[in-house]
């Protein structure tokens, strides 16, 4: 999960109870919110998301066993959730120029990104997070001073990391695209690529 400016380690913040602002309501702010919520149940989680609770903007997820060994120690409950409705894959297939090379042993799920935003929204839900959907959040800061922490997870175009670019030591850089992600309802074998 990328996207989340996290400048400290969970461990610390769950010792006493603070007011969190999470800007942006997509895999990274929510995941962030539960993990607050675990690390301290007094910490009042509010997550604020510009778009509707089904709206998304992407295919799919895909996580390593070891990034779902991960998710089951931090939150056995989610995880456990999330690992079972994934698919598995233990190989990968790379097609290329007309020719299937397999590779085995990887240990790889993945899931639609709507179903996987549904399965963490419950799970926040549960824990005691308002989610504030079609909600417009502030760019500046300054407007945010309520809160104890503010979280900017607001995604690939974030308006928050674009004001304050220079303050977070942005680097971004466009390149051109050799790689693009689609879905289908299709079941494969193997992790794909073609």
């Amino acid at each position: 999960m990328n996207s989340a400016y996290i400048c400290f380690r969970l461990e610390a913040i769950g010792e006493f109870a603070m007011r969190i602002a999470c800007i942006g309501g997509g895999p990274a702010g929510l995941y962030f919110a539960i993990s607050m919520k675990l690390r301290n149940p007094g910490h009042e989680v509010e997550l604020f998301e510009r778009n509707k609770p089904d709206d998304t903007f992407g295919w799919g997820v895909v996580f390593s066993d070891q990034t779902v060994e991960n998710l089951m120690t931090n939150d056995p409950v989610s995880g456990a959730t999330i690992r079972d409705e994934f698919t598995h894959w233990d190989d990968i297939d790379v097609h290329i120029r007309g020719e299937c090379i397999r590779s085995s042993g990887h240990g790889f799920i993945g899931i639609g990104r709507k179903r996987l935003l549904q399965i963490l929204q419950a799970r926040a839900r549960e824990l005691g997070v308002a989610l504030h959907f079609e909600t417009e959040a502030s760019d500046n800061l300054d407007d945010w001073g309520g809160y104890d922490l503010v979280i900017a997870a607001d995604g690939l175009n974030s308006r928050i990391r674009d004001r304050y670019e220079e303050h977070f030591g942005v680097d971004s850089q466009v390149r051109q695209n050799k790689f693009v992600w689609l879905g289908t309802h299709k079941v494969f074998d193997a992790f794909t690529f073609a």
